[in-house]
Formats: structure tokens, sequence, C-alpha cells
């Protein structure tokens, strides 16, 4: 099972897959994981991050669609994000100095004994027991 950060939902709804290859790999990612030939999870924040960053740059209508499009996304996995998971992300937070939805993102994983995480994000490479692994 591998985790899955948010950054790969993302490029491919900001950047053209035909001229930006992060995001055409993250686009094979996707259809992977939909196809049913890679297990994959990702936390409930994975829709707040997608929504938001849509909206931010396309408006409100282009992040709804989004935010639907995500959650019908076949064979993805969404974890719960509790008070247990935060405590975890402000452990992580403090130690190796994540961003905080990185730190929930690594707590999430780590909570539900998952060592890998599909992300862009070289802020993952300092959490032992996690290994970013680059789409």
């Amino acid at each position: 099972m591998l985790y899955v950060d948010s950054n790969l939902f993302i490029y491919p709804i900001i950047y053209d897959p035909s001229a930006i290859p992060e995001a055409a790999r993250a686009k094979e990612k996707l259809l992977e994981i939909a196809s049913g030939s890679m297990k994959a999870c990702t936390s409930t924040l994975t829709w707040d991050e997608v929504t938001w960053v849509t909206r931010r740059l396309f408006g409100s209508e282009k992040a709804a669609e989004q935010g639907a499009s995500f959650l019908k996304l076949p064979n993805l996995k969404l974890l719960k994000v509790d008070v247990e998971i935060v405590s975890h992300a402000q452990a992580l937070l403090e130690r190796h100095n994540l961003k905080p939805r990185n730190a929930i993102h690594a707590a999430t994983a780590l909570k539900n004994r998952i060592s890998k995480i599909l992300s862009y994000d070289e802020d993952f490479d300092t959490v032992p027991n996690l290994v970013r692994l680059s789409p």
C-alpha cells in the first residue's frame, strides 16, 4: 500500500500533462490507482488541498468539480485524520521541521503502518520510517 501525497492529484489539474512531465507522471499514477493495479490511500486532508488549490487558481465551480472527481476515484482508500494523527503530526513538525500539512500526511501514513509515500515533495525525505518515492 502506498500513501499518495496531494501533489499527485493537484499537478494534473494545474499543469498541462502534455507539457509538464511531472503532471504526466502523476496522471499515469492516478490511472494506475483507478485501474486497481496500484494499491493506494491518502488522507481526507487531500480533498481539502485539491479543492483549495483549484478554487484559488480556477474558481469555486472548478473546485467543486475537482473535489467531486477526487471523491469518485476508484480504488483510492481515504484515511481519517483525528486528534491522534494531528498530535503525531505536531511531533513530526517539531522534530523534522515539516510543513504542517506534510506533517499530517506523514503522520497519517505512519499511524496506518504505511512506510512509502508517493510524492514530489522532498520535505518527506527527513521523516524516519517513511520512504518517499518520486513518481
